[in-house]
């Protein structure tokens, strides 16, 4: 029989799910570069060599390394991908934006390097561990809890709303999105809210801030103009999501990211059934 490897060998990932996955699916050893912006797992950054920004790369650097493939995300990375195809290199831009197209992504992933079993496990946890926290809620809210009213603030200048799978992981999660209606716009130009006071006006009762890597200020969302009779702000309900762990459309988002949100949603549930939050 002729011999050839099973799936891609030499892998750059140019964001961190796909680096995180394969270390997951216990595959690391057929990556050969990472994004400068990887944090999870911690130890890639020890391990790999670092060839892109998040909108630019090194491609003489990866093309050094001799990749039989390139994974990527979105249209963001088209410009980085054209270039690297151009130069002969298959590439792979995946444009997951739900939670559905997060697991789809996952699962194709897995394939591609063998483990489409260990994948689909793994798939079947997490979808299992997401029921379980529907299921949660679903006890408080037949006990008379109110599914409370989330704002996610993903910058905070201009201010930019929660893209689409954060939206619905906060639903399972146990929360309702403030602004719904601008949680399916990929660009984050599109979800800008110009008018601080609309969002006061939606009085959310928890706020939750994921500055794309900068550092979360309750203090600073506190302190903002007409916002001291926003409930989130009276009763102290602003919390910070890391980056990695939910702006990441692949497993920190559907593992760490949600739990958190869930985490910190059942405890307002909590206060609210023991009267807490009625003043």
């Amino acid at each position: 029989m002729l011999d050839f490897p099973h799936g891609p060998q030499r892998i750059v990932c140019l964001t961190e799910e796909t680096t995180e996955w394969l270390y997951l699916l216990g595959q690391e050893e057929r990556i050969v570069g990472i994004s400068g912006y990887t944090v999870r797992p911690k130890r890639a950054r020890d391990e790999k060599p670092r060839v892109s920004a998040f909108l630019s790369a090194k491609i003489d650097k990866i093309m050094d390394l001799q990749p039989d493939c390139v994974l990527g995300f979105s249209d963001l990375q088209a410009d980085i991908a054209a270039e690297l195809v151009r130069r002969g290199v298959q590439v792979t831009i995946f444009n997951q934006r739900s939670v559905a197209e997060i697991f789809s992504m996952l699962y194709q992933v897995a394939a591609m390097v063998g483990e489409a079993g260990q994948g689909l496990q793994r798939i079947e946890k997490m979808q299992a561990e997401l029921q379980a926290m529907q299921a949660a809620v679903a006890v408080r809210v037949a006990a008379g809890a109110r599914r409370p009213k989330v704002f996610f603030e993903e910058w905070d200048t201009p201010h930019i709303s929660a893209i689409r799978w954060v939206s619905e992981l906060l639903a399972i999660a146990g929360g309702d999105d403030c602004f719904p209606e601008l949680a399916g716009e990929s660009l984050g130009k599109n979800r800008i809210i110009a008018d601080g006071a609309e969002i006061a006006r939606r009085n959310p009762d928890i706020i939750l801030g994921s500055w794309c890597g900068k550092k979360f200020r309750a203090e600073n969302v506190a302190a903002r103009e007409g916002w001291g009779a926003v409930n989130a702000v009276r009763h102290a309900q602003l919390f910070e999501i890391k980056s990695p762990d939910i702006l990441q459309p692949g497993p920190a988002a559907l593992t760490d990211g949600v739990a958190k949100m869930h985490a910190i949603i059942l405890r307002w549930m909590d206060a609210d059934l023991a009267g807490a939050l009625t003043e």
